[in-house]
């Protein structure tokens, strides 16, 4: 049996994502919209060309919807948000097992 085929005792197999971990692709691209819309009004108020500020609201929609993802990739938690995400799944998992019957 090799290293790969033994699981982890840390790794569930029924562990699910938490509500705010299931949002954040949504969370990510409403702010991004929100930016691409004030980009795109402010070239359109400044402008009035509905083309150019329909290009520059894709760019800009585009630009920080990658540059938030590669910002929440990018982060790496240390040992104490580690030790405190660990308690929260702790907690978590505590709360949705049903209790034993004696």
């Amino acid at each position: 049996m090799t290293k790969r085929d033994k699981k982890d005792p840390n790794v569930t197999t029924s562990a699910q994502p938490s509500r705010k971990d299931r949002f954040l692709p949504t969370e990510l691209l409403g702010i991004s919209a929100g930016l691409g819309v004030f980009v795109g009004l402010i070239v359109l108020i400044a402008t009035r060309e509905f083309v150019l500020a329909a290009v520059s609201l894709g760019v800009a929609f585009i630009l920080s919807l990658v540059l938030m993802a590669l910002f929440a990739l990018a982060f790496k938690p240390n040992a104490a948000e580690v030790h405190d995400l660990e308690e929260q799944n702790a907690e978590q998992k505590k709360k949705n097992d049903p209790p034993s019957a004696h």
